[in-house]
C-alpha cells in the first residue's frame, strides 16, 4: 500500500491547513498588538504636537506685533 487513499490524503490535507490557521490566528495576534501600540504611539504623539502647537502660538502672542514694531522704530 505505497499509494496513501484519498482520506489519508485529505486528512493529511487538513492537518496541514489546521496548522497553517493556527500560525496566521498567532501572527494575527502579533499584528494586532503591533497595530494597538502604534496607535498608541500616535496618539501620543498627536498630543505631544498639539501641546507643542499650544506653547509655539502663546509665545508668538507674546511677541510684539510687526506693525507695532515698525511704528516704534520711527
Amino acid at each position: 500500500m505505497s499509494n496513501p487513499s484519498r482520506i489519508d490524503q485529505i486528512a493529511e490535507r487538513v492537518e496541514r491547513l489546521l496548522l497553517r490557521h493556527e500560525e496566521l490566528q498567532r501572527t494575527n495576534a502579533l499584528l494586532a498588538g503591533q497595530v494597538q501600540a502604534l496607535t498608541q504611539e500616535r496618539d501620543s504623539l498627536k498630543s505631544r504636537l498639539a501641546a507643542a502647537r499650544a506653547r509655539v502660538d502663546a509665545l508668538l502672542d507674546r511677541l510684539p506685533d510687526a506693525g507695532n514694531k515698525s511704528e516704534a522704530a520711527r
